[in-house]
C-alpha cells in the first residue's frame, strides 16, 4: 500500500466534503469512483474519513484549541483537510507513530498548500501531540 497516495486520497476527499458542506457516504463512493486507487488505499481512504466524520467534533477541538488567533473557518480548505487526517491518525491510530503522521502532513502541505501552509500545520500539530503527552 502507499500510504502517502492513500493520505493524499483521504485529503481529497475530506477537501472535497469540505467544499461540498455534504459529508454524506455518497460522496465518499462518488470520489472513490471517479480515482484509481489499490484496494488497501481505499481501505485507508473508507476507515480515515468515516472515523474523521463520527469524530468531527473531537478532531476539530483538538485543532481549535492550538490555532492561537484563529478560527476554524478561516483556514484554507485544504490545511483544514490536512490537519483533520494527522490529528485523526495522532488521536485514534496507534499504528501509526505521531512523528510520521506530522511528516505526512508537512510533506502534504508543501504539495497542496501555500509555502508556509507546513509551519503553521507543524505548530498546530505540535500543540496537540504535546497536549495529548500532558494528560
Amino acid at each position: 500500500m502507499g500510504r502517502k497516495v492513500a493520505r493524499e486520497g483521504a485529503m481529497g476527499l475530506i477537501y472535497t466534503m469540505e467544499m461540498n458542506n455534504d459529508f454524506s457516504k455518497s460522496i465518499e463512493d462518488l470520489f472513490l469512483e471517479n480515482f484509481e486507487f489499490e484496494k488497501d488505499e481505499e481501505f485507508y481512504i473508507r476507515e480515515a474519513s468515516d472515523k474523521i466524520m463520527d469524530k468531527l467534533e473531537t478532531i476539530d477541538e483538538a485543532i481549535m484549541e492550538n490555532l492561537k488567533g484563529w478560527k476554524l473557518d478561516r483556514l484554507a480548505k485544504v490545511d483544514l483537510s490536512i490537519l483533520r487526517i494527522a490529528v485523526y491518525e495522532i488521536i485514534y491510530r496507534d499504528d501509526i507513530p505521531k512523528e510520521v503522521s506530522v511528516n505526512e502532513a508537512i510533506e502534504i502541505a508543501k504539495k497542496y498548500s501555500n509555502d508556509d501552509a507546513y509551519k503553521f500545520i507543524n505548530g498546530v500539530l505540535g500543540g496537540v501531540i504535546s497536549k495529548l503527552e500532558r494528560e
